[in-house]
């Protein structure tokens, strides 16, 4: 019986998820209602409140399953490869070929105001973000590290941005790749200098 229930509530969830999803592409955030979404949803105003709060607790659990999605994506890339540099390199494609794919997602997270709390949750996974890149280039504690890491990360979110607006796949992998290149020569080689170092 208890199984049975966590399944229909489980479909219920994942029914208002598509439908918000589909209503905040169409609308953006600000435009789309409550009713809208239990209009494509089909679900009562009820469930929705009960499952996600409101309108701001669908943004944002559609958010944090399209960041899950990234990070399981840019975390079994790093782990199929050898050594620290390829690893963040095989990451960070994937990271950015998951933005082209799902594009009209990730456009939404990228140009969409959101609820107020979505810029505080996005600032914190972005400094999540930057400890995890700094563990997995296993640099050292220092100014210089953190200066490194702050910018490869920044490079990454804003590269993700570029590649989820390019209009065809073509230009997508172009700035794909100009991306890994250009962060490859950022990062440093076994002797700790970075490629592209005078």
């Amino acid at each position: 019986m208890r199984s049975r229930r966590w399944s229909r509530s489980s479909g219920t969830r994942d029914t208002l998820l598509r439908a918000a999803r589909d209503v905040f592409l169409a609308k953006g955030y600000a435009e789309a209602t409550v009713a809208d979404i239990v209009e494509a949803s089909g679900i009562s105003v009820g469930s929705l409140y009960h499952h996600f709060g409101g309108k701001p607790g669908l943004f944002l659990a559609l958010w944090e399953q399209f960041m899950h999605g990234q990070e399981e994506r840019t975390s079994k890339a790093a782990k199929a490869v050898e050594g620290t540099a390829e690893r963040f390199l095989a990451g960070a494609r994937a990271y950015l070929e998951g933005s082209w794919e799902q594009r009209e997602v990730a456009r939404l997270f990228l140009e969409s105001d959101g609820p107020i709390e979505f810029t505080t949750l996005r600032r914190q996974r972005g400094w999540n973000w930057i400890g995890g890149n700094k563990r997995l280039l296993g640099l050292a504690d220092t100014r210089e590290s953190q200066v490194l890491v702050v910018l490869l990360t920044t490079m990454m979110g804003e590269a993700g941005r570029e590649v989820a607006a390019c209009e065809s796949d073509q230009d997508a992998q172009v700035t794909i790749d100009e991306t890994i290149r250009l962060v490859r020569r950022l990062l440093p080689t076994p002797d700790g200098v970075a490629e592209g170092s005078p």
